[in-house]
């Protein structure tokens, strides 16, 4: 069975697996083979089912190719954390609720919903027994279902929590060996396909240039720095441990008088810490930690097509679009710097 991906040129196997090397860029039929993949292009993309809880990735084809681009990593440590990522039940649950398939059928509901309030609306009224009232209804169903829609993408385009920080700790991993992985999903007739992406990209370039302009606002408005950076947070749930002797006094003071055979297991009282993905620290560790929780987020908007044009001087070769760092220094950093255009 064959399959197009978004970035064109991805054939699919029985397993819903499919490679791509060294893409020029992310129009169809533009393939080229190169010794020195630019920064930007699509090496390997996996794909898989969504619908079928039994599928996952091909990861032995994974290895095999990542072993030919070069890549010495243990694959037990990015396989578990892959696995962990978005492999999950409970992940693969909520990428589909948050799939274009759902989204479709959300606003399908939402509009003859609508369309039915706002006619059985009409209805009351003395010009609610005429066509044009039908058409009006139409109209203004149709406009605020669009609305809608727009709201849903413009969310789209900013950093999922959900999904693109879990892979912060896989491309922590793999950014030392120029690679950083996203994921998208995708319609395959009624099948919801799951693409894990891997892409090409040298973080010097963009380390040393955010470290500067992170070194850059310290001097100048480290209050807003601040600010921006107490966004990217995330709430953990952590045990509450107890101190040894209020322990043992309040087992003392809670055991009942009479004795008992039965043993009630307690549950850990637990309570929600707020974890700063960024914390204080040289400017080259925040940069490089911001580099690696939004490298996710940064390959789903680039393969998508819904990253911004650019203008010269980032660090992505003959491309239109921002490098990663200028990604950053805009959408995290509050900087409305000149190489966005449109905006």
């Amino acid at each position: 069975m064959a399959h197009k991906s978004q970035a064109g040129g991805i054939e699919k196997n029985g397993s819903l697996s499919s490679v791509l090397y060294c893409k020029s860029d992310l129009k169809e039929g533009s393939l080229q083979w190169m010794k020195e993949p630019l920064n930007g292009q699509v090496l390997m993309v996996l794909s898989m089912d969504n619908n079928c809880s039994a599928t996952s990735f091909d990861m032995e084809l994974c290895a095999e190719k990542l072993k030919s681009l070069g890549v010495q990593v243990a694959a037990d440590q990015w396989r578990r954390l892959i696995q962990d990522a978005v492999l999950k039940p409970e992940v693969r649950r909520y990428m589909f609720y948050n799939s274009r398939a759902f989204q479709i059928a959300i606003a399908v509901v939402f509009y003859m919903s609508l369309w039915t309030n706002i006619y059985s609306t009409v209805q009351l009224c003395s010009f609610g027994r005429y066509w044009e009232a039908s058409v009006l209804v139409t109209l203004a169903a149709v406009a605020v279902t669009v609305v809608v829609i727009l709201v849903i993408d413009h969310r789209q385009r900013k950093i999922n929590m959900n999904t693109d920080v879990r892979l912060a700790a896989v491309n922590e991993i793999f950014i030392k060996h120029s690679l950083i992985l996203g994921i998208t999903d995708a319609l395959d007739g009624p099948h919801n396909i799951l693409q894990l992406w891997f892409v090409h990209f040298s973080p010097e370039h963009c380390l040393q240039s955010l470290s500067a302009h992170i070194m850059d606002l310290q001097r100048t408005r480290e209050s807003g720095l601040r600010q921006s950076l107490d966004q990217l947070c995330v709430v953990m749930e952590a045990v509450v441990q107890p101190n040894p002797g209020t322990e043992e006094e309040a087992s003392r003071e809670e055991s009942p008088l009479l004795s008992s055979r039965v043993n009630l297991n307690k549950e850990p009282v637990t309570c929600n810490e707020l974890l700063r993905l960024v914390p204080e620290g040289p400017p080259e560790v925040m940069a490089q930690q911001l580099l690696v929780i939004f490298s996710g987020c940064y390959v789903r908007l680039l393969v998508t097509g819904r990253l911004p044009r650019a203008m010269a001087g980032g660090h992505l070769e003959h491309s239109s679009v921002p490098c990663l760092c200028q990604f950053i220094q805009t959408t995290v950093l509050n900087t409305r710097q000149s190489w966005f255009m449109g905006r």
